[in-house]
């Protein structure tokens, strides 16, 4: 796929970022090569190929599934300006 000065411009608006003529003219040759590389990689056969998390087999890291406070709620509120019970005072501000 071949990208034209007009889609970097789009692209570049999209992404909230200013390109100069001549930066524009780079990054279509950049953006050319790199849509080229994946449309190589899309000839690749991947047909039986297993989806992995990681190039190395291993069995993830799992812990209990508890519900906890922390054990810390002390050290969370105290630097709040106000705070009582472990919950943080706050002013009312709906009548």
């Amino acid at each position: 796929m071949s990208v034209d000065q007009a889609t970097v411009r789009h692209i570049a608006r999209l992404a909230r970022v200013a390109v100069t003529d001549e930066e524009a003219k780079a990054l279509e040759a950049e953006l050319s090569a790199i849509l080229a590389w994946v449309e190589q990689l899309d000839e690749v056969d991947t047909s039986g190929v297993e989806p992995m998390t990681s190039v190395v087999h291993m069995k993830m890291k799992m812990r209990d599934d508890e519900i906890t406070d922390g054990y810390y709620a002390d050290r969370v509120t105290a630097n709040a300006p106000g705070h009582e019970d472990h919950f943080f005072v706050v002013p009312k501000v709906v009548e």
